[in-house]
């Protein structure tokens, strides 16, 4: 390595632990802060993001990744430069003053939500979240110029690099060729079918939160290094070596709890297998949210509501819980957690219905973002296209567009990587079941090393070193597509 590299990677180093910092503070904000707290954490989360942007934008950035890139590097320092670069290209897109202004806007409406959903007060919580989505549009229309690309192109690439509208519009459209039948079908036949035991309550949040602990040791998780807290909405953060994850708790109902928490360690699993060698630096991050949340539904959707695991977990829930022996065994647990139901809110949707929230929520950001319609209809609009794509409209806002804390955080542009992860996590546990046949039979024993240890080489350890495609393409022998996902459709739920 040249003075030109290595001077790179000590500047991305401070980067990263700024925004390492920045994530303790957001996880800090959603599960311990008191409200009270809210200005000021807004104005330490924008001093960051300014610090960061600053170094980022620093006059000689582009002179040494020029530099650099006639030095000898080997493959992961080439790696480690393109995506130096390609955060060069967003971070310089972006004057400070908006970096600053878009944090603090962030910080500000995201505490507001949280009052504003409990009050069903879309109406209140309007001003904020315009500008928060004014400031993104600025930002978007900036670094689409640089770029090149749409605004919300733009913006979804800062959530999974180099992918585009248009071919998540091919994807989506290749869904709905045969998710609305296929979801009639499924309902139609299951009603003929003798319904699931639902085991009773209450479900007491201290053994819910036991429970969660048990299975995330299961799954893997090292709590040396994260731990499990409560938050408005379930979340995975901190950094890899202190990874949080929350989730919430319904005394009525144990499996929106448990299988957030299972969803949330699969991100988790993620983090603590990247490369510890590339820590602190571009290429050592995690692959975009595509992957991110492939590895989340992996491990709640494919490998936790599979048969074989739910052998292992049902003698774990009765133990916990009591009630009914027919409640608890695999086969009604499967049909329980099999169940298609379209419902109102997204976090607790059945993986067929799933898809159909994502491109309600793709298709509602993009209209904003572009300019096709106003703020102010969103709930109008909302209620609008959940009639048509699930048949179903949400009483209020609570439980309509005011349920994900997305948009008032400012993440615009996240919410396709939500499906375009499930196709992934279809193509990706096959493929290990594949590689590795023994996987099924020790999940049924509660033992997910195997999969893990597939992943880990496979997908966790990768990092950033390759594009998405490049990635699945190794692992799974396909680019990223939809057939995989169809087939484990037809098999889990087909007739």
């Amino acid at each position: 390595m040249t003075d030109a590299y290595k001077s790179l990677e000590a500047r991305f180093r401070r980067i990263n632990v700024l925004s390492d910092i920045g994530g303790m503070l957001h996880w800090d904000m959603a599960a311990m802060m008191p409200n009270g707290g809210a200005n000021a954490r807004s104005e330490q989360l924008a001093t960051l993001d300014v610090m960061a942007n600053e170094l980022i934008t620093a006059p000689d950035m582009g002179d040494l990744i020029e530099a650099a890139g006639r030095e000898n590097l080997d493959a992961w320092q080439k790696a480690n430069l393109a995506e130096m670069k390609r955060n060069w290209v967003h971070g310089t897109a972006v004057p400070s003053d908006l970096v600053e202004k878009m944090s603090l806007a962030a910080t500000s409406c995201e505490v507001a939500w949280r009052g504003a959903r409990a009050d069903n007060d879309f109406a209140g919580l309007l001003p904020k979240l315009q500008t928060v989505l004014d400031l993104s549009i600025e930002a978007g229309k900036a670094k689409a110029e640089a770029l090149g690309t749409s605004v919300y192109d733009a913006l979804l690439d800062q959530y999974d690099p180099m992918m585009r509208s248009d071919r998540i519009d091919s994807l989506f459209a290749e869904l709905e060729s045969f998710l609305p039948s296929f979801t009639a079908e499924v309902i139609e036949r299951q009603k003929s079918e003798a319904a699931p035991i639902s085991p009773t309550g209450p479900f007491p949040v201290s053994v819910q939160n036991k429970v969660g602990l048990d299975l995330m040791q299961a799954v893997g998780f090292d709590f040396e290094h994260g731990r499990l807290d409560i938050s408005h909405h379930p979340f995975c953060g901190g950094i890899p070596d202190d990874v949080r994850i929350t989730t919430r708790y319904d005394e009525n109902d144990f499996t929106s709890a448990i299988m957030g928490v299972l969803h949330e360690t699969g991100h988790a699993m993620y983090e603590r297998g990247l490369p510890g060698a590339w820590r602190n630096q571009p290429v050592g991050k995690a692959r975009g949210m595509t992957l991110h949340e492939s590895q989340s539904l992996l491990v709640e959707m494919q490998a936790s509501r599979s048969e074989e695991f739910l052998t292992y977990a049902g003698p774990v829930f009765k133990a916990a819980f009591g009630g009914d022996d027919a409640a608890w065994n695999a086969g009604n647990l499967h049909r329980l957690y099999t169940r298609v139901e379209p419902g109102l809110i997204r976090v607790d949707a059945d993986e067929v219905t799933y898809p159909a929230h994502v491109i309600l929520r793709y298709r509602l950001e993009r209209a904003l973002i572009e300019g096709d319609m106003k703020l102010a209809d969103l709930p109008g609009a909302w209620n609008e296209m959940m009639g048509k794509l699930l048949g179903i409209t949400p009483p209020d806002d609570r439980d309509g567009c005011l349920q994900d804390i997305h948009w008032p955080s400012g993440a615009w542009g996240y919410f396709p990587t939500y499906t375009l992860g499930a196709m992934a996590a279809a193509q990706i546990f096959a493929a290990a079941k594949k590689a590795k046949p023994e996987i099924p039979g020790a999940l049924a024993r509660g033992d997910f090393s195997p999969l893990m240890g597939w992943l880990g080489e496979n997908i966790h350890g990768k990092a950033s070193s390759k594009s998405t495609d490049e990635i699945l393409i190794e692992a799974t022998g396909q680019p990223l597509g939809v057939a995989a996902f169809k087939a484990h459709m037809e098999n889990r739920y087909g007739g």
